[in-house]
């Protein structure tokens, strides 16, 4: 099926109209010519008006919690308390009497993703002895239901470690025979207190199933360097180049500047990858030195208002507005470059083979050859619309409309 996307705007730069085809292996840029108000349309051809909006990379994100959301839901007051430990065991208490089953929950949430423009997805699916293989199955369901619609791995998360209740290795192993397709880790010290156990437990499990790593760092200052390092030494010793990424990790720029290059040019050699929620903590490395290196960072939203947190609305254009904020950007090509990073660096951490962005500058996703995941999204520059959060949009997943113009509320 061949569409015409009509009179839009690459990101934000002339109108243009652009071809793109669908097909079994994901759609396809065909065409990006200047826009002319006569051109002819072929028998067959699907007609998406651009309506002058601005045409980008569909949003990947690249850290949600699928199976813990409560959007939708009647708002609940927030009953965490602090540290990893507590807060998990609030949810435990709490996640199974919610107003309406899990199943309807993550598909709603998913679904409204999806219709604010994301369609590449890495969701946490909590695994351990109190939910067993419940809330990864919610997951895979519903990955499978929107499976025309957006493409979404699903990580075996161990929220509570993998070494404090007996039976969650097994239970982690499960998941992945079940189709988990990353593997998971959190805290190697501050939770499981033995991070050389905990990490020869998620990089053997990783090789044995042949599937890429996602850990979880919550660790503050040089404790938090202290396991990213012995993360580095596995990945270089396993040859895991490519197959890590390091999630929030948001203190490992406090300890000094010397170590802030280090840990930089580690990710960049082993090209281990970083995924933001766009926190406001202190002490994140910084992300103009690590795009300049050539790290792979991408964006998520985290919890969806879920026993966790009272934030997430679904709109990851809303969490980019955060991503610029929270770094205390102000010139546009810093702001436009935290949308690539949301569209396109979310896609190279799903993808390493896919096109990574090369410095702040730098707007892929639009040419001819480059994947036909697209969103229209109204605003006057790219700049503008991460601050205004346009609603009027259409979402394009491998080729097709997924999505059209939703009255987002």
């Amino acid at each position: 099926m061949n569409t015409l996307i009509r009179a839009a705007r690459p990101w934000g730069q002339a109108l243009s109209d652009v071809t793109i085809v669908a097909g079994e292996a994901g759609g396809k840029i065909t065409g990006v010519e200047p826009h002319d108000p006569d051109r002819a349309v072929p028998a067959g051809v699907t007609v998406v008006e651009g309506r002058g909006r601005l045409l980008l990379p569909s949003f990947s994100d690249v850290h949600v919690h699928l199976d813990s959301t409560r959007i939708g839901l009647p708002f609940r007051e927030h009953t965490g308390g602090p540290g990893v430990w507590t807060m998990m065991m609030n949810d435990r208490q709490n996640w199974r009497n919610a107003e309406v089953p899990l199943q309807d929950r993550v598909n709603d949430t998913l679904g409204r993703m999806i219709a604010r423009g994301t369609t590449r997805v890495r969701s946490y699916a909590q695994v351990d002895v109190d939910c067993r293989l419940e809330r990864f199955d919610a997951v895979a369901a519903a990955k499978e239901k929107f499976a025309g619609q957006a493409a979404v791995d699903i990580i075996a998360f161990p929220q509570a470690g993998l070494l404090l209740e007996e039976g969650t290795v097994e239970l982690m192993e499960e998941a992945l025979k079940a189709g988990a397709n990353v593997m998971g880790g959190i805290d190697p010290c501050t939770l499981d207190r033995d991070p050389a156990r905990h990490l020869d437990i998620v990089f053997g499990l990783a090789e044995k199933y042949q599937v890429p790593i996602d850990i979880h760092l919550h660790e503050p200052g040089e404790l938090g360097v202290f396991s990213t390092d012995l993360v580095l030494e596995r990945t270089r010793s396993l040859g895991m180049q490519g197959k890590v990424t390091m999630s929030h990790a948001y203190q490992l720029g406090s300890v000094n500047e010397a170590t802030t290059r280090r840990l930089i040019d580690a990710f960049a050699e082993l090209d281990v990858s970083l995924a933001s929620v766009a926190p406001s903590a202190a002490g994140q490395l910084p992300i103009p030195l690590l795009t300049e290196a050539g790290v792979r960072l991408g964006l998520g939203e985290d919890g969806q208002r879920d026993y966790w947190s009272p934030y997430g609305n679904t709109d990851m254009l809303d969490r980019t507005w955060q991503l610029a904020f929270t770094h205390g950007f102000r010139k546009d090509e810093l702001i436009e470059h935290c949308l690539a990073i949301a569209t396109i660096g979310g896609a190279s951490i799903l993808d390493p083979s896919a096109t990574r962005l090369k410095d702040t500058a730098h707007r892929p996703g639009v040419e001819v050859g480059d994947p036909a995941d697209l969103l229209l999204v109204d605003g006057e520059t790219v700049a503008s619309t991460v601050m205004d959060r346009g609603k009027d949009r259409t979402v394009i997943h491998a080729g097709r409309v997924v999505a059209d113009q939703l009255e987002l509320v």
